[in-house]
């Protein structure tokens, strides 16, 4: 049997921030988790969001699966995962903005101060294109490209992104954006979609690892049928949401208008878990690890980061130990370890004056599988 180390570059890294997504743990936590793992072991992690586990587990070799019910999360994770070069996200990006497509194109102040009228033409071409046909793994990669680049800050120089100023880390509701942009006297600027493709995909798809087995589901972790999908996972390394943590479509909304969604901020949720109280979100937490264990090895064991928000008093440590306990098979809790405060990452929060408040101690579970569920 094999054991993988880690091999990879500062490049290679590079494709896993092409978009960035509410909550993520640094690279380095799977990386971590997955050194040492067999080569020919199989990866799970049933909460991807924008699949920095399974492309830690890229980067090592190794195959993995990953699950998200939010489809801006398993769109950025898909397109870390396929094997693809610059030259032909490039290429998928030029073929449909050669074609004449027809596009729907959203009207309102909000669309006319965030993008330049031809800027936004393209840009729905290209999102009416990829909704029609992402099945290549060309236009998988572009679609998670766009996602990154489909608003952020203005900076001298040439664009880094398709918008008015706005923070790349989420999408300022549309009221208040139309407010800050009149105000401080800003206009969108015409951004050529596919010269700025051009040059984000070289950057993040110049050099990257070796294509590895994949699969992502955008599906509910409680009830997809984790143990009919073929592959059974000696590893599991997710992180949950948090309890009382709702606003990941909400804070995503442009990005998730761009995966088909309304042209406006929506708090119309994807199947997920029920937030309405601790010990239902512990309940449907622990059908969540009934359905992993029933598709894990003996022995297979999981690490889960979870942590808490500052509007819900229920204690982080209690619910998961709750979920985990409450669990219709045998697991064993190992160990139970401070990861350190948790951080929302850079969220630009100075550009609209957003203020965040102190974080939350986020911690680590290890856990194993005793036997067959």
């Amino acid at each position: 049997m094999v054991f993988r180390v880690r091999e990879s570059s500062l490049e290679q890294e590079r494709l896993n921030a092409i978009c960035p997504y509410f909550t993520m743990f640094p690279l380095s936590v799977p990386v971590k988790q997955l050194a040492g793992v067999a080569s020919d072991a199989w990866v799970l992690d049933p909460f991807c969001g924008r699949g920095s586990t399974n492309y830690a587990a890229r980067l090592l070799g190794l195959r993995s699966v990953g699950v998200d019910s939010n489809p801006v999360a398993t769109a950025i994770a898909e397109g870390k995962l396929v094997n693809v070069s610059a030259d032909e996200v490039e290429t998928a990006c030029a073929e449909i903005l050669a074609c004449d497509t027809a596009a729907t194109i959203p009207e309102g102040d909000f669309w006319s101060l965030c993008y330049h009228p031809k800027t936004l033409t393209e840009l729905c071409r290209l999102r009416s294109a990829l909704l029609n046909d992402c099945r290549s793994p060309g236009r998988k990669a572009l679609r998670a490209l766009i996602l990154g680049i489909l608003h952020g800050p203005r900076n001298k120089g040439a664009p880094g992104y398709l918008s008015n100023q706005m923070p790349r880390t989420y999408a300022a509701k549309p009221d208040y954006a139309v407010r800050f942009w009149t105000k401080n006297i800003l206009s969108p600027i015409y951004v050529d979609s596919l010269e700025l493709v051009r040059r984000k995909a070289r950057h993040y798809f110049a050099s990257t690892p070796v294509g590895v087995p994949f699969r992502v589901y955008c599906e509910d972790s409680r009830t997809l049928k984790l143990a009919t999908l073929g592959n059974r996972f000696s590893v599991v390394v997710t992180s949950p949401p948090y309890f009382g943590m709702r606003t990941y479509v909400p804070d995503q909304w442009l990005r998730y208008w761009f995966m088909g969604g309304p042209p406006t901020t929506t708090y119309r949720q994807p199947s997920q878990l029920s937030h309405g109280s601790a010990m239902d979100f512990a309940e449907q937490l622990a059908a969540v690890w009934t359905n992993v264990a029933g598709a894990c090895t003996p022995g297979a064991r999981m690490m889960i980061r979870f942590g808490g928000i500052h509007d819900r008093r229920a204690r982080p440590k209690d619910i998961m130990l709750d979920a985990l306990h409450g669990a219709r098979c045998k697991l064993r809790i190992l160990t139970v370890r401070s990861a350190g405060l948790s951080s929302r990452g850079k969220r630009q929060a100075d550009q609209f004056k957003r203020t965040l408040r102190t974080p939350i101690e986020e911690l680590d579970f290890y856990v194993r599988l005793e036997e067959p569920s």
